[in-house]
């Protein structure tokens, strides 16, 4: 009715003269207008809104991101895409879903997060509803872990009010302050809910470079004994991971809470990069640029990166991390 009124306020001057017919006219628009902005599919074909309970993420958009985008990481594949539809699609979930990512950088832990939240927001990580945190940036001082702490539940609290689907990123988690973390556990917990706010729905998500050591170790292992690399299950890496990540002091969950009672429900691995991963990575980003793919291209890109161990050779040592900035000194070429 509010909006009638101030639409009937925008009728020019002498409006107020109007036959009877054509003031039923109007305010038969009005009235039509105002049934169609207050419908919600209407309105949110205009502006970015929580999805609701009947809204189902989409898998199909997951599955696609991971088969085409992220090279070598066979568990992480499986992993995510279960967790997340499983998640999604439970319409009474006990606990808000927390993953935890490790491995060296350029494997792809940032990609995995940002095609999560595109599954769930369709804006990804510009949508309003997804919340990237990285260590360095937004809690740099050691001396001012309590002013953190507080600002991080504020944060929290009030965007799960707004929306129950949020996601929480935290990238760096192996430069946070130890105990910082701690300051989340009860919206990660069995609650129902927290004065009055449910965190059910939440998607909390870690990505850090600590274990990288034990995983790039465990992955090494398989290939000198002549197992491939898809042998690795998760039930392999994943205890020997939690236990390296609670007794790692620069891990940010040294002797975490979140680990102890149990609230991170996937601590995932992700492999090294082997030399056909990193040229798969070339060729990918090469046709997201919409160049066509010339392997001797791919192939001096990829001979220009470094890898480890320094006798073998087999993994690259900064993932796929340098593949954009190296192909610009080819880019006329394509």
């Amino acid at each position: 009715m509010q909006l009638l009124l101030g639409l009937l306020w925008l009728l020019p001057p002498g409006s107020a003269a109007l036959e009877p017919i054509s003031l039923s006219i109007a305010i038969g628009a009005a009235s039509v207008l105002t049934g169609y902005l207050s419908y919600p599919s209407f309105y949110c074909g205009f502006v970015e809104c929580c999805p609701g309970a009947a809204d189902r993420p989409n898998t199909t958009a997951l599955k696609e991101d991971l088969d085409n985008k992220l090279f070598g990481q066979h568990l992480a594949k499986d992993v995510i895409l279960k967790a997340v539809t499983g998640f999604r699609n439970n319409p009474n979930p006990k606990k808000p879903l927390v993953l935890s990512l490790h491995g060296w950088g350029g494997t792809g832990k940032n990609f995995v997060s940002q095609f999560i939240a595109k599954s769930i927001h369709k804006a990804g990580q510009k949508s309003k509803f997804v919340h990237l945190f990285i260590a360095t940036l937004h809690f740099p001082h050691e001396h001012q872990i309590q002013l953190y702490k507080d600002q991080l539940q504020t944060w929290i609290r009030g965007n799960v009010s707004a929306c129950a689907r949020s996601v929480f990123v935290f990238d760096e988690m192996d430069k946070l302050h130890p105990g910082l973390i701690d300051a989340i556990k009860p919206f990660l917990d069995y609650y129902e809910q927290i004065d009055g706010v449910s965190y059910r729905r939440a998607i909390f998500i870690f990505l850090s470079n600590a274990g990288g050591d034990l995983i790039n170790k465990a992955a090494l292992d398989f290939w000198r004994s002549g197992k491939d690399r898809k042998q690795i299950q998760l039930k392999d890496l994943e205890p020997l991971l939690s236990v390296a990540v609670f007794n790692n002091k620069n891990s940010g969950l040294w002797h975490s809470s979140l680990i102890d009672r149990n609230l991170i429900d996937y601590f995932v691995p992700f492999l090294p990069l082997e030399y056909k991963h990193l040229k798969m990575c070339i060729r990918a980003e090469i046709e997201s640029g919409g160049k066509k793919i010339n392997e001797a291209i791919v192939d001096e890109v990829a001979n220009e990166m470094t890898f480890f161990p320094k006798d073998e050779k087999i993994y690259s040592d900064k993932g796929c991390k340098l593949v954009q900035q190296k192909l610009l000194y080819y880019w006329e070429r394509l």
